[in-house]
């Protein structure tokens, strides 16, 4: 890897919160990029499921680190003995479950209520809350021994009898880690959407543990939220609500990066939408005053190229330092194992903002310095402009004898500077009456003699 990703590597951070596997999948990914040296990670993936129950994976990863002529230790093999036996012990301790489970006359009586599932098998199938837990278990160790859609049915039906409201929290985050394991996206934004309700709703005794499921789900998000058709939409909507910012700013600012990209990649589509829904667009313009702010706040925290980007072109106006930066940025995006699908997208969204953002402040651009800033050649540049025009319908004209791109920018009204000065101020007075009206009501009454008075 060169010096510069080296240096903007996320993926040690990443690691320290995902589930085993999922370390192992992201292995698998950076093995297929060959961003890291073959026998390192290698070695990791042998450390990371040497304690799983995937023991003919672990056998074939040891012949492969010690040649292949190497004997697999007696540990080995006659830990996978082991793991069979356990296999068939727990197929038969809930063959009774599954064979009812699976059942389409008891599936299609059973309901969204847990409880009342358990009350219904309890009474006509004497069902106890033992053998509902072993499904529990049952799942669990067939993750464990990568069978992740087997696992995802035993867990899918403990979570639909099942009253401990524990379990079912950790049912859902193995749910979830199945669906991801098995690329089924769609899925996977279905199990985390019931698993932050999960988190947002449940009452924790310790905050502490609560910011931890957060700063978790942020992470397990990540890999599939560059996979799915809308995810990059949804990555910026949930990481930009106020419980997961704070988390991001309390727990991982380094997910920023990810924000970033989100937000920004999503430009083309927020620009498109603006002839047909401006609501849509609008969005768009406030999730990016909202990553500006929070950037330009965590800065002393977290910067890399990328973060580094926006806050030359949004709070510096430094089109040298963007450019730089984006230079920079393209490197890092390219070697990132969850924006490396997003790369050319964002770059070239990076580009467009350099050139609406120029192109708003000067009046008259030299086709040739324009495609400089943008890191494009002279030809590139001038396709790159043509290509702007057209899709923003900006009122611009091209003079190609002397190579500059001339600006019109109407003057704005009177009434609508009023309007823009004006706008919300309604909305900030109702504040600042309501602040004032809570202050008074909990203000301590004084006497004439100076001293407090009980009401």
């Amino acid at each position: 890897m060169a010096s510069s990703t080296e240096k903007y590597d996320l993926v040690p951070r990443i690691l320290n919160y995902l589930d085993r596997l999922l370390i192992f999948a992201l292995l698998e990914h950076l093995s297929e990029q060959k961003l890291y040296p073959a026998d390192a990670l290698l070695q990791a993936k042998y450390d990371v499921m040497k304690d799983t129950n995937m023991t003919d994976y672990i056998a074939e990863t040891y012949k492969k680190l010690h040649g292949g002529s190497t004997e697999v230790p007696a540990e080995i093999t006659s830990r996978r003995e082991a793991v069979l036996h356990e296999l068939k012990e727990w197929a038969k301790k809930t063959e009774k479950m599954l064979e009812l489970v699976r059942n389409p006359e008891v599936a299609n009586a059973l309901r969204s209520d847990r409880a009342q599932n358990f009350i219904f098998m309890k009474e006509n199938y004497n069902i106890t809350s033992e053998m509902v837990e072993d499904l529990y278990h049952y799942g669990q160790f067939q993750y464990n021994c990568g069978k992740y859609t087997e696992a995802a049915e035993l867990l899918e039906h403990f979570r639909s009898m099942a009253n401990d409201s524990e379990l079912v929290l950790s049912a859902t985050w193995g749910k979830l880690a199945c669906e991801i394991m098995t690329l089924k996206w769609e899925s996977a934004v279905e199990e985390l959407s019931k698993l932050k309700e999960m988190i947002d709703q449940k009452s924790f005794t310790d905050p502490l543990v609560q910011l931890n499921n957060r700063t978790w789900l942020i992470h397990w998000s990540l890999f599939f939220f560059f996979n799915s058709d809308s995810g990059r939409e949804k990555l910026a909507d949930l990481y930009l609500s106020p419980a997961y910012l704070n988390t991001i700013q309390t727990s991982c600012p380094w997910i920023l990066r990810y924000v970033t990209v989100s937000v920004l990649a999503t430009r083309s589509n927020g620009r498109k939408a603006s002839a047909g829904r401006a609501s849509t667009y609008a969005t768009y313009q406030k999730q990016v005053r909202e990553l500006v702010r929070v950037i330009k706040q965590e800065r002393y925290e977290y910067k890399d190229p990328i973060t580094e980007f926006v806050y030359a072109l949004y709070v510096d106006f430094d089109f040298e330092e963007a450019q730089a930066k984006l230079a920079e940025t393209a490197d890092i995006v390219k070697s990132d194992p969850f924006l490396v699908g997003s790369a050319d997208e964002f770059l070239e969204s990076a580009r467009h903002l350099v050139s609406e953002l120029y192109c708003q402040i000067h009046q008259r651009i030299d086709i040739k310095d324009l495609s400089a800033r943008l890191n494009l050649s002279a030809e590139e540049g001038e396709k790159w402009i043509v290509n702007l025009i057209r899709d923003t319908r900006v009122d611009a004209k091209i003079d190609f004898n002397e190579g500059t791109v001339i600006m019109n920018h109407p003057p704005q009204s009177v009434y609508q500077q009023v309007i823009e000065r004006t706008k919300g101020l309604s909305f900030r007075t109702s504040q600042i009456l309501a602040h004032v009206l809570t202050a008074r009501a909990h203000a301590v009454p004084i006497a004439a003699d100076g001293e407090a008075t009980e009401e």
